[in-house]
């Protein structure tokens, strides 16, 4: 018979974090393939379908993205055909994006994503939203710890 030592990772709650992260946007993948979309992607259209036309920095915000991640993205779903951008009339540094008539098409398409993660996920919404909450809690107590 073998007893098994817990290992130091055991002790990680980085490392359950970090699993949970990846298996999650895996279970994504095969209902996203539907779309045409990535995991990312399927993120910036979701801002977008919640609120078309933004801006590339509040894109940024909502999906704590970096620009160097965000730009080559909204290249490929411009030339996807999903969105357009366009440059500030008065500042010429900021880009807007909106959604195009497909974008707009490919959110009745989106609702089977939810439908189908909640099935992977095995939570009622309830359960989803109280994890959802305790994540934002740790995000937000590990950024206002972050030296300025």
């Amino acid at each position: 018979m073998s007893s098994k030592t817990p290992s130091p990772l055991d002790q990680f709650l980085c490392l359950d974090l970090y699993t949970a992260s990846r298996v999650v946007i895996q279970a994504y993948g095969p209902l996203l393939e539907k779309l045409g979309l990535t995991y990312p992607q399927y993120l910036v259209m979701s801002a977008l379908w919640a609120q078309d036309e933004l801006n590339v920095k509040d894109i940024s915000e909502h999906l704590h993205l970096d620009s160097g991640t965000l730009s080559p993205l909204l290249k490929r779903l411009e030339a996807a055909g999903l969105v357009s951008r366009t440059r500030g009339k008065e500042d010429e540094r900021e880009v807007r994006i909106a959604l195009t008539a497909a974008g707009r098409a490919l959110q009745q398409k989106s609702g089977a994503v939810s439908e189908g993660i909640g099935c992977i996920l095995g939570m009622s919404p309830a359960e989803a939203q109280k994890l959802q909450k305790k994540l934002r809690a740790l995000v937000g107590r590990i950024e206002s710890a972050k030296p300025v």
